[in-house]
């Protein structure tokens, strides 16, 4: 079998062109100035200086992301199969109009109290004396997907450089949790979407990538498998005596309940005033400190894990900008650099949403 040309990326010509990568403008010319990526790909990067070395030849005049170029390679197509900046708008209000099982008015209650000023954020200061959760409608967590979510939570050990034993329960738990989270119309939706991106040619193709993206265990310590992207986003993780992830509003409501989540303060506040909210916070986990834990609030478990596996799988390595309620929205994902699973597939090192 021949093998495949890798680009120097690290990625092979079908992934380079599905791919778009955080130093290029392949798939992004044009798009909106976002503080958050590497290198720019909009008009005006030019005269600023901060364009990616390849945004004249892709987006200058002639360019091939300027004309409707269709050479293939590797059975894809250049043009046809990238994931536009106004698709990505398109598909998350979408999936935001799909999210049928968030919370509701009247679910939920928060007393956010002191906002952090950018000083702030670092002093480690408990500036909140009652919790963030006045109250959660419990009733939520019976939800299929919320159940399977919730399940999931006590199956990791925090601390890295501790290998994670994963048990045939704890298997089955993922795997229950990938097949409650797949009924749902909102990862339909994604999923259609990304067959008709060329990404996958069958719902089970996608269900079992999601599970070694998500689930698949590396090293974020000694050589251990000790970590994943789902223990790192959801669950949460100690290294270096800091919380590390933890991006979750129903693992932090279960854990504040519980009394070892202290709530400090919080430094962004979004403009929804509905459900899924997002919320930018600071918080200790047993005396190790979050300077600064962006969450979406009231959001189910699909929504999260859809736009992030969206963004991880569209815009890896950089700000994935979307559209919620009509207020622009980012999120953030990276990839795992230093292994990747047996079939060669990358992990998600980490995705989260972007607060100011």
């Amino acid at each position: 079998m021949s093998q495949q040309r890798m680009s120097p990326l690290g990625m092979t010509d079908e992934e380079f062109y599905l791919y778009t990568a955080p130093d290029s403008c392949a798939g992004r010319c044009g798009e909106p100035f976002s503080e958050g990526d590497e290198c720019h790909c909009h008009r005006e990067c030019a005269t600023e200086g901060t364009c990616c070395e390849d945004h004249e030849r892709l987006c200058g005049p002639g360019g091939e992301g300027a004309e409707d170029e269709t050479r293939t390679r590797g059975g894809f197509s250049r043009r046809q199969d990238w994931i536009t900046e106004q698709e990505l708008r398109e598909l998350s209000e979408q999936l935001h109009g799909l999210d049928h099982n968030r919370a509701r008015p009247g679910d939920i209650a928060l007393n956010p109290q002191h906002r952090a000023g950018p000083g702030e954020t670092g002093d480690k200061r408990d500036l909140s004396p009652q919790p963030l959760y006045k109250f959660v409608n419990e009733q939520l967590f019976s939800k299929p997907t919320y159940a399977a979510f919730i399940k999931l939570l006590d199956n990791y050990q925090r601390a890295t450089g501790r290998e994670e034993e994963e048990t045939a329960q704890e298997l089955q738990e993922q795997q229950h949790f990938l097949q409650e989270v797949m009924k749902t119309e909102l990862m339909e939706k994604l999923f259609q979407f990304l067959q008709g991106k060329n990404r996958y040619s069958s719902q089970q193709e996608f269900l079992e990538d999601l599970k070694e993206i998500w689930f698949g265990l590396y090293s974020r310590g000694d050589g251990e498998r000790d970590s994943s992207g789902f223990e790192h986003v959801f669950s949460g993780e100690v290294k270096k005596g800091k919380v590390s992830g933890f991006h979750n509003w129903i693992r932090f409501y279960l854990l504040e309940k519980q009394g070892v989540v202290n709530y400090f303060s919080h430094n962004f506040n979004g403009p929804w005033d509905s459900y899924p909210d997002v919320l930018g916070l600071q918080f200790s986990w047993d005396g190790f400190y979050k300077e600064v834990g962006s969450a979406f609030i009231g959001s189910s478990p699909e929504f999260e894990f859809g736009l992030y596996s969206l963004c991880f799988l569209a815009r890896p390595g950089r700000a994935c900008h979307l559209s919620l309620g009509g207020h622009p929205l980012s999120i953030q994902t990276y990839p795992w650099t230093k292994s990747t699973s047996a079939s060669g597939r990358r992990f998600i090192a980490t995705a989260y949403v972007m607060s100011p």
